[in-house]
């Protein structure tokens, strides 16, 4: 199947990456809803818990966000050689993993759990709630971890419009469960967890529906051999990696906890900033792994270099923006989302951390599209591996810059990321042999 270049242009590009940018803002949305309607409570505990019981799920989960990257790259290299068998069999590997993995951790919840607070120190009321919190959001790990495949799998066929209804439709019931369950009824951190679960669960039905169309080409192709090994192998270093990057993230949190409630409250409410950078960037990267995974399936060197470029401008366009965005706004959207005054005195004095992310960081997002993509994922596994090596030597160095020592260290990360993936980058195009 051929791929012209001069079927690459701005316009494919943003019809691509628009849908999927409108559908990421929904998703840290919730983050945000949930941090604001806790915060209405007017105390420091239940914000923390709401962050910590989070960001311990995303950690578990992510470590199956292959899915996701997977079944993009390896669907949209399969779209770019014309083989519709194949695309359809992805997603349906991809969905027997996601209801194996999830059945898994609903069984091994307790250790799960119980491990989760041998390596966090929080206070015994953040502990409570967070443990609270944790009881009922595990019940949607089979629903969370197959949401991964379905929206990779539509991005991969450059669904990004039905990506965008999954989404508003999923984070807007999430949010006004939210509101209902905590401000209506009274139900405080429970009432946050609640609300995902549902929503959780109704996403997975619409997102099935949605890909009906995987659902009509062989059964048998789900087991192809050579299929199953090159899934394998891929997913294997995607997850490893994905692994060290949540690890990074994770032990941001959990040595944010160590540093006091209110600390941590507050490194909560920034962390919602970064979740707004990486969603909207993604979303010019998911363009980037559409079209690179379809220039590498039909083995078209000149696309792949378009597709590079046109995706990355845009990017860098994006991070700019961001970047002035959280400059002339971050100190009201602090003040929006708590009113413990000592929480937003701290969050305002870390703002310039979350000013530099989206530039600091941009490299690093569009390359992880690109790499995806060309499903080139044993150099990002060894680029993030060398990544964290730093972070962890930035982490021990900065240790006495206390709180800002820590975001210095994670802006390290994210720089050292694309470095060493921008030195890899020339192996893509020599795959494909000369132009």
């Amino acid at each position: 199947m051929s791929l012209p270049v001069d079927s690459l242009t701005h316009a494919r590009v943003m019809r691509i990456a628009l849908p999927i940018v409108l559908a990421n803002l929904t998703i840290p949305l919730i983050g945000l809803a949930d941090t604001a309607v806790v915060g209405q409570l007017g105390l420091a505990a239940p914000i923390g818990a709401v962050g910590l019981g989070a960001v311990i799920l995303t950690s578990v989960y992510w470590v199956f966000g292959f899915l996701r990257m997977g079944t993009t790259g390896l669907a949209a290299q399969a779209h770019g050689a014309g083989d519709a068998a194949e695309t359809g069999a992805i997603l349906k590997r991809g969905l027997l993993i996601a209801a194996a993995a999830g059945l898994g951790l609903i069984a091994l919840q307790a250790p799960l759990v119980w491990g989760a607070f041998r390596l966090v120190s929080a206070s015994a009321e953040v502990e409570a709630l967070t443990r609270a919190y944790l009881d009922i959001r595990i019940y949607g790990a089979p629903a969370a971890i197959a949401g991964y495949a379905i929206t990779g799998w539509l991005i991969a066929i450059e669904r990004t419009r039905a990506v965008l209804v999954l989404q508003l439709v999923m984070n807007g019931l999430n949010i006004g469960l939210d509101i209902w369950f905590v401000l209506g009824l009274g139900w405080g951190v429970q009432g946050v967890a609640v609300a995902s679960l549902i929503a959780e669960w109704s996403g997975v039905v619409l997102g099935l529906w949605l890909c009906r169309a995987a659902f009509s080409g062989p059964r048998g192709r789900i087991f192809d051999a050579v299929q199953l090994r090159r899934m394998a192998s891929v997913n294997t270093d995607i997850m490893i990696r994905s692994v060290l990057l949540q690890a990074s993230f994770t032990a941001f949190l959990f040595i944010s906890a160590g540093k006091g409630d209110t600390v941590l409250a507050a490194n909560q409410i920034l962390m919602q900033f970064l979740q707004v950078t990486a969603y909207l960037l993604d979303g010019f990267a998911f363009a980037a792994e559409t079209l690179v995974g379809q220039a590498v399936g039909a083995r078209a060197r000149p696309a792949l270099s378009r597709a590079v470029r046109l995706t990355s401008g845009w990017g860098a366009a994006g991070a700019l923006a961001l970047g002035g965005g959280f400059a002339l706004t971050g100190a009201l959207v602090i003040d929006f989302m708590t009113t413990a005054e000592e929480v937003r005195a701290a969050a305002r004095g870390y703002l310039p951390w979350i000013v530099a992310a989206p530039v600091v960081g941009v490299a690093s997002w569009m390359l992880d599209g690109i790499f995806i993509g060309a499903t080139r994922t044993r150099e990002m596994l060894k680029a993030m591996a060398v990544s964290v090596a730093c972070y962890a030597l930035a982490l021990w160095l900065l240790w006495g810059w206390g709180n800002h020592g820590l975001w210095a260290a994670l802006m390290v990360l994210n720089a050292v990321r694309g470095v060493t993936m921008a030195a890899y980058y020339p192996r893509i195009p020599a795959s494909l042999g000369k132009a």
